[in-house]
């Protein structure tokens, strides 16, 4: 089954999507619809939490963090255009996404 520093890995690519891609969320709403200052720095607030999240990883390679965590972050894009957006991803959509979780999978947890 799963090691507990892989599912440890796995809630901090969670972790990271959710941060990263709703601060950027919030700067958007802040700067494009004028909600304000308040909903930027909450917004910067939130991608400091993403790349102190990103840098708990256990593996120590940056490079093979960042790049599986690409997977995770077009999945997580993906998800969150689905719920807040209205947005319908379509087969082709979702085989990438699949196909990004297996790079993730194979870039990070498969055995060395």
């Amino acid at each position: 089954m799963f090691r507990v520093s892989t599912v440890r890995s796995l809630a901090l690519f969670a972790l990271s999507a959710t941060a990263e891609i709703g601060g950027a969320s919030m700067i958007w709403i802040g700067l494009r619809q004028g909600r304000g200052a308040g909903m930027v720095v909450a917004g910067a607030l939130a991608l400091i939490l993403y790349g102190l999240a990103v840098a708990q990883q256990p593996s120590h390679a940056f490079g093979r963090v960042l790049a599986a965590y690409g997977g995770v972050f077009i999945v997580g894009s993906l998800l969150c255009g689905a719920v807040f957006d209205d947005f319908q991803p379509d087969r082709l959509d979702l085989a990438g996404a699949t196909i990004c979780l297996l790079g993730v999978g194979t870039i990070m947890y498969a055995p060395r």
